[in-house]
C-alpha cells in the first residue's frame, strides 16, 4: 500500500536584515488559495545584518533541487550566508568567505544553481564562489576580485546555465564562466549603452535570463523606467538594446515571467510597480501597463525593492513586492490580461507586514520559478 503524497509547501521568505543588536533572521509567510499571507514562522539564523543597501543585491536565495529544498540568505553585517531547510524550518549551516570577504556597506548578493552559490561581496569587490552541500549547508570555494570599468561596485547577479552575469556600480557589466565552478571573466566588461547615452545618469541594477540562455534583460536605476536587453546566444554580452518609459520612476528590480510573455518591473523610487510585453523570440520589449500608487507611501514605507511571483505558471499572475521603510511589509499586486490590454492592481488585504524587518529589501518564493 503506497504512502500519501507530501505536498509541497508554499511560501513567501523574506531576509528580515536586522541590525546590531537585534538578531536578524529569515520570515516565512504561509500563501493562501487568494494569494493572501500568513506568517508561519521567523527562522533565527544567529547573526546580523544592515538594514539596506543596493536594490540588486539579491539578499535572498532559494534552491528546490531534487535531493533538497533550501532558503539561503545573507548576513552583512555578520559576513555569513545561512542556509535554511524548507521543510523542517530550520537552520542547516552558514558559512563565511574569505577573512577579507565584506558586504557590511550595502550587503551580500547571492545567485545559485544546484551546485554552487555566488556571493557578491560590495565593500571587497569580490564574488566567493560556494559548493553546494547536503542539508542545506555550504563550503567555501575561493573568491575572486571583480570591478566596474571606472571602480564600480559588484551589484546585481544572474545565472544560467554555465554564465555568469553582474552588473556594477558605474553602470557597466560583466559575464564570467563558470564552467569549472569559479567565475572567470569572458572579457566583455563594457558600459551599458543606456549609461553611455545618459551620461551616466542611468546604471543597470539587477538582471534576468531567459530559460533557453539568449537574452539577458537589465533594470536600471533611472529617473524614468529603463530596460536594456543584451543578446547572449554567443556565449557573451553584446552591446544593450535599450527600453524606456515615463510611466513610472526607476526600475532596479526585474523578473521575467514563468512563460517569458511579460517582464515585471518594480519601480523601486517610484510607488508602482509596471509590466512590460517581452518577446522571448526577439528580445523586444512593448507596451504594457502600470498599477497605481501602492498603499503606505511615506507613512510605512520609502522604497519598493525585491519581488517574487504569485505564480510560477502562465504570465505569474502578479507579484509579491518587498517595501522597505519603518513599517516593511510585502505587498500583492495582481494582474489582468483582457485581449490586448493589461492591468495591476493591489489586493485588497495588502500589505502583510513584516515585522521581523526595519527595511525590508530582497524576498522570495518556494517553489521558485523554474528557470
Amino acid at each position: 500500500m503506497s504512502g500519501l503524497a507530501v505536498a509541497t509547501p508554499q511560501y513567501v521568505a523574506s531576509n528580515d536584515d536586522a541590525a546590531f543588536p537585534f538578531l536578524t533572521g529569515v520570515s516565512f509567510y504561509s500563501v493562501a488559495p487568494d494569494g493572501s499571507l500568513t506568517f508561519v514562522e521567523r527562522v533565527q539564523t544567529g547573526g546580523y545584518g544592515i538594514g539596506g543597501g543596493f536594490f540588486g543585491t539579491n539578499r535572498l536565495s532559494v534552491l528546490d533541487g531534487g535531493n533538497q529544498q533550501c532558503v539561503y540568505a545573507s548576513e552583512a553585517s555578520t559576513g555569513d550566508i545561512v542556509g535554511i531547510s524548507v521543510n523542517t524550518l530550520t537552520v542547516g549551516g552558514s558559512a563565511t568567505g574569505s577573512p577579507t570577504d565584506g558586504g557590511t556597506s550595502n550587503g551580500i548578493g547571492l545567485a545559485m544553481n544546484s551546485q554552487y552559490l555566488y556571493a557578491s561581496f560590495t565593500d571587497s569587490n569580490t564574488i566567493g564562489t560556494f559548493q553546494v552541500k547536503p542539508g542545506c549547508s555550504l563550503a567555501f570555494v575561493n573568491d575572486v576580485s571583480v570591478g566596474g570599468l571606472a571602480g564600480g561596485i559588484v551589484n546585481g547577479m544572474a545565472i544560467h546555465g554555465s554564465i555568469l552575469i553582474a552588473t556594477y556600480t558605474d553602470g557597466s557589466i560583466e559575464s564570467f564562466d563558470i564552467s569549472a565552478g569559479a567565475p572567470v571573466s569572458h572579457g566583455d566588461k563594457q558600459y551599458s549603452t543606456a549609461t553611455l547615452n545618459s551620461q551616466d545618469a542611468t546604471y543597470p541594477n539587477s538582471i534576468d535570463i531567459t530559460s533557453d540562455g539568449h537574452y539577458a534583460i537589465f533594470g536600471d536605476t533611472s529617473t524614468s523606467v529603463v530596460v536594456e536587453v543584451s543578446d547572449i546566444s554567443s556565449g557573451k554580452l553584446t552591446p544593450t538594446v535599450v527600453h524606456t518609459s515615463k510611466a513610472s520612476i526607476s526600475s532596479s528590480n526585474v523578473m521575467l515571467s514563468p512563460d517569458e510573455t511579460l517582464l515585471w518591473v518594480i519601480n523601486t523610487q517610484g510607488d508602482a510597480v509596471s509590466v512590460i510585453y517581452f518577446s522571448k523570440t526577439t528580445g523586444a520589449l512593448s507596451g504594457g501597463c502600470t498599477s497605481g500608487r501602492l498603499r503606505g507611501l511615506s507613512v510605512n514605507w520609502s522604497y519598493l525593492a525585491g519581488m517574487g511571483l504569485a505564480s510560477q505558471m502562465g504570465n505569474g499572475g502578479g507579484v509579491y513586492v518587498a517595501e522597505y521603510g519603518t513599517t516593511s511589509g510585502v505587498a500583492l499586486v495582481s494582474l489582468t490580461i483582457s485581449g490586448q490590454k493589461c492591468s495591476l492592481q493591489e489586493a485588497k488585504k495588502s500589505p502583510f507586514v513584516d515585522a521581523g524587518s526595519p527595511g525590508l529589501l530582497s524576498i522570495g518564493t518556494f517553489p521558485p520559478r523554474s528557470f
